[in-house]
């Protein structure tokens, strides 16, 4: 036991290396002075690039760790507490209600990026509730799958009505704006967009952190939960809401950003094992990682720069095709 403490605190160590290697490298990546360098020097000889990376570049890169680091700790919770390999931090609708509010806000109320994150995350919380009422009134299944069915009649209802507000939308001024934050990306992020993130994401990340050691009774059937000294029913609500609320935020300002919440939980299985007391964090830093690099590439490898869905879903899908041939998706231990 005492050894294998030993090995799971020196992997934690290289993934804080990693982590800090990812944050600092990144900083000099880029399209200026030339792609896709930016010598280290340039910082304080040219003016041009040290506002660049204070201003543009240092916003966006701690955005998209966020990004990453949330959807990779909420994928994982709701791995574990819905007992299911294939959820991620989008479930319950989550994603598809900030994109009908995204959309809903660039035809009918304003482009600006501040009404249209505000919207987005109350459409995608909003999406929580009819998830939640939909599985109250179903009557077929315990709990978890009652919630499992609610997440995917409300995905669709919210996807239908994107469909809806496309095709109202212009062709020429309003629907390029949609369809580009349904791809994804963080093209637009400011200072302003990661203070306005900031609280929820700490706040529901420090709530999952701090819960990662109820997780494993949580995977549990609720009986059994309930005879550990577990409330089932109120902390999977806490957990699930902390989860959602994280999402929503950084979905409203990134755009639907698939795969990762699918991906790195099975990924950091693979290096600290099933336990959610070393998952949690560990996802975390690999979420954040994967996110950094998948946007280091979505805006260096063409002059126009890539939406970073697409990035993510690209590797992503390669990275699923790998472990499903090998068999390593699995939520237990």
């Amino acid at each position: 036991m005492y050894k294998e403490e030993r090995h799971t605190t020196r992997r934690f160590r290289w993934l804080g290396l990693v982590v800090f290697a990812a944050l600092a490298l990144s900083i000099f990546i880029g399209r200026y002075p030339t792609p896709p360098w930016m010598p280290p020097s340039y910082l304080w000889r040219d003016d041009l690039a040290r506002r660049l990376v204070l201003h543009l570049r240092l916003p966006r890169l701690l955005t998209a760790f966020l990004m990453g680091v949330t959807l990779a700790a909420t994928g994982a919770c709701m791995q574990i507490i819905f007992r299911n390999p294939l959820v991620c931090s989008g479930f319950l609708g989550v994603s598809q209600g900030a994109a009908f509010g995204a959309a809903f806000s660039i035809i009918f109320l304003s482009h600006s990026p501040l009404v249209i994150e505000i919207c987005a995350t109350g459409f995608a919380l909003s999406a929580l509730v009819v998830s939640y009422l939909l599985a109250w009134n179903i009557r077929y299944g315990d709990w978890v799958l009652r919630l499992v069915l609610a997440g995917i009649v409300s995905s669709a209802l919210f996807s239908s009505g994107v469909g809806v507000l496309k095709y109202l939308a212009d062709p020429l001024s309003e629907l390029p704006d949609i369809v580009f934050w349904l791809m994804g990306g963080l093209w637009a992020v400011t200072w302003r967009d990661l203070l306005y993130i900031l609280p929820v994401v700490v706040g529901g990340l420090a709530v999952l952190f701090s819960m990662r050691w109820r997780l494993n009774l949580l995977a549990l059937r609720d009986d059994t939960a309930f005879s550990l000294g577990a409330a089932p029913a109120r902390e999977r609500a806490l957990v699930l809401a902390a989860s959602v609320a994280a999402t929503a935020v950084v979905v409203a300002v990134g755009g639907v950003v698939g795969w990762i919440g699918l991906i790195v939980p099975h990924i950091a299985r693979r290096i600290v094992g099933a336990d959610a007391q070393k998952l949690i964090p560990a996802s975390m830093l690999i979420g954040g990682v994967f996110s950094l690099l998948c946007d280091n590439l979505a805006r260096t490898l063409r002059a126009g720069e890539i939406p970073l869905g697409i990035v993510t879903s690209l590797i992503g899908a390669f990275i699923f095709i790998a472990m499903f041939a090998r068999n390593d998706l699995r939520v237990g231990k």
